[in-house]
């Protein structure tokens, strides 16, 4: 319900800030109210998001919402007919008023009775929307950030490269990394150093610290940083070392994508014999100790006090890798993660100006729980924000308050504005996100299609689509089933979107499906669709002709339906009085229309019927003398342009 709501909101908001600047706004003073109607709508939006979180175990939350949607769809339709009446009015003035009723109509007695009804009804939505927002405060809701893009990127592969100006807090760390790896060490000639610590607490970097140092480098014949990620490949770990190696000796770089393993390993042993080498092997996730096993055999030829340091987020990896020392790296103070905030928030110098936005800062690291990572993507998020608005919000977050285990990634990195690039294909890794259950791709104008591996987030509520405008192709795969949480489906302005994915009649949990201009969908082919939508909305189709067949799959549960400018619908099909669920039936800027099906007394739950913008439908439609009148004149709440 929530999501809808929101959804709702977003639409009527927009459509607020469009009109207050058109002429007809201005000229009938409307400019101001519409403005004020927009600041309470988007106050109320902003708590939207976390009353869907708790209305299942509130009592009383629910019919709230409701009584928003309600409010919200009434200043929708007058927001609507003062487009209409723009509309008429500049088609007035390019052609002049031939007809008597255009005349009539903008007759200043008409003109002042239309500026007095529409003042009145936007006054009334605004103190309905005042009241219904003050019960609000018995619910503690909590304003958050609208939804973004949340993605978790497949991680890029690491360099050995840091500036020491960008390491903050970890000198205690480095220099006992250091030490250990001056000590000869017990374990033949190459000893192995393991630095463990969750994801996000700076492992890398402290590794990249190491291998920098001057002492280190004075140390060692030869040093060699290779990123293992979790493909523990020892063929392709063999030749990334030797390439290094070779690399850091100063000899020539040969060609190794076609040794053999034989080949790498008499390569390596050449390059390494008699040599003190530091090798990094950086983000280790291998447990199998016979890989690891038959990678180290390949390092043997080292001199005495050779060294192997391990980043890993996992003990077991550690012990995996050899007996050696352990190094855990904690949290770093707050303190130094203020620091690290305010380096990545502002220009050097510049939070002085800023005092205000340094105490929300400290209270922002406290939630970071002294993971450097957590704090530095806040920074760069907050970086060129100087409104305080902007602080709070990421400190009054609502995803602080989402249960993690102690090694998951920290809510802080799904904290994301719009400025994160745009991508041209999501990463297969996105599977790794079990618990991911809200992702909005919105106006990613670069992304072509979506990996099958998106059917394997088992948890995923809602998938939201808009202005991708370069997408041609939805998942195809067969396992699109295994979304099973999935509840929510928006596409809105994929121009160059064909068709909707198949296998959606395995989507058991859809419940709202919305389609916005997607001028290139056909939604008439085949029958494989939802089986037990709530609410289906579309928009500006184009390529729409009748409704689709698979609709009446869901007679049992549509409750919604929404038909905006779709110019080429030129007929209802008989099946639709068998929608024995609906309960709202909104037709908007539909102008082939002309009649509804016989049957639609059937329709006992409808009690909400809007016709706007749709000349013959209406006039057919019209309150007591139209012809179709006696096919609604049952409904509760009938709303035709004529009435």
């Amino acid at each position: 319900m929530t999501e809808l709501a929101f959804s709702v909101a977003e639409t009527v908001i927009e459509k607020l800030g469009s009109l207050a600047k058109q002429e007809i706004s201005l000229a009938w003073n409307f400019a101001s109210d519409l403005k004020k109607l927009q600041l309470i709508m988007s106050n109320v939006k902003a708590v939207l998001l976390n009353a869907e979180e708790k209305q299942a175990e509130m009592e009383g939350l629910s019919v709230w919402l409701g009584q928003l949607k309600d409010v919200f769809y009434d200043a929708m339709d007058v927001l609507d007919e003062l487009e209409c009446e723009d509309l008429r009015k500049q088609v007035m003035k390019k052609h002049g008023s031939t007809g008597r009723k255009v005349r009539s109509f903008f007759s200043s007695s008409n003109m002042f009775a239309f500026r007095f009804e529409m003042g009145h009804r936007i006054k009334e939505i605004r103190e309905r929307l005042e009241e219904i927002a003050k019960v609000r405060a018995q619910f503690h809701l909590e304003e958050r950030l609208d939804d973004k893009l949340i993605v978790h990127r497949e991680r890029e592969m690491t360099h050995s490269f840091v500036r020491d100006s960008d390491v903050i807090g970890r000198a205690d760390d480095k220099q006992k990394i250091i030490d250990l790896l001056m000590h000869p060490g017990d374990d033949g000639n190459v000893s192995v150093i393991s630095i463990v610590g969750i994801g996000g607490l700076g492992k890398t970097t402290l590794a990249q610290w190491v291998y920098n140092d001057e002492r280190v480098a004075n140390k060692f014949d030869s040093r060699i940083w290779v990123c293992v990620s979790e493909n523990f490949n020892v063929l392709k770990l063999a030749k990334e070392i030797r390439k290094s190696a070779l690399k850091s000796t100063g000899g020539g770089i040969s060609e190794t994508e076609n040794m053999s393993m034989d080949e790498v390993q008499a390569g390596l042993r050449i390059i390494l014999k008699e040599k003190r080498f530091f090798i990094v092997l950086d983000d280790v996730w291998n447990e199998d100790r016979n890989k690891w096993i038959g990678l180290k055999n390949l390092l043997t030829e080292g001199a005495k006090g050779s060294k192997i340091v391990v980043t890993t987020r996992s003990h077991k990896v550690a012990s995996v890798m050899a007996p050696g020392p352990i190094h855990n790296i904690e949290g770093l103070p707050e303190d130094h993660c203020l620091s690290l905030l305010l380096k990545w928030a502002f220009s050097e110098g510049e939070e002085k100006q800023y005092p205000k936005l340094v105490e929300i800062g400290k209270q922002i690291v406290k939630k970071c729980k002294g993971v450097p990572l957590a704090v530095r993507t806040l920074g760069s998020l907050l970086y060129s924000k100087i409104d305080e608005h902007d602080w709070i919000s990421i400190r009054d977050n609502e995803i602080w308050k989402l249960e993690q285990k102690h090694d998951d990634i920290l809510p802080a990195l799904t904290l994301s504005y719009n400025q994160l690039p745009s991508l041209e294909a999501l990463p297969s890794s996105i599977s790794n996100l079990k618990h991911l259950r809200y992702l909005n791709l919105g106006w990613n104008n670069q992304i072509k299609k979506l990996p099958n591996s998106i059917c394997d987030l088992q948890n995923l509520e809602t998938l939201i689509l808009r202005g991708c405008e370069e997408l041609e192709e939805l998942p195809r795969d067969i396992r699109i089933q295994r979304l099973t949480a999935l509840r929510k489906l928006d596409f809105r302005y994929c121009e160059r979107l064909m068709s909707l994915p198949r296998g959606m009649k395995h989507l058991t949990a859809l419940k709202s499906l919305e389609i916005w201009n997607c001028k290139k969908l056909n939604l008439m082919e085949g029958e494989d669709y939802p089986t037990s939508l709530r609410s289906f909305t579309i928009y500006k189709l184009p390529k729409l002709v009748a409704l689709p067949q698979w609709l009446i799959q869901s007679a049992n549960t549509l409750q919604f339906l929404r038909i905006f400018s779709c110019d080429n619908l030129a007929a209802f099909p008989e099946w639709l009085p068998n929608l024995s669920s609906l309960q709202k039936l909104e037709i908007r800027r539909c102008p082939k229309l002309s009649s509804l099906p016989e049957g639609m007394g059937r329709l006992t739950s409808l009690r909400d019927l809007k016709i706007k913008c749709c000349p013959e439908l209406s006039k057919n439609c019209e309150r007591e003398v139209g012809m179709d009148w006696h096919k609604i004149a049952h409904v509760p709440l009938v709303d035709i342009d004529s009435d």
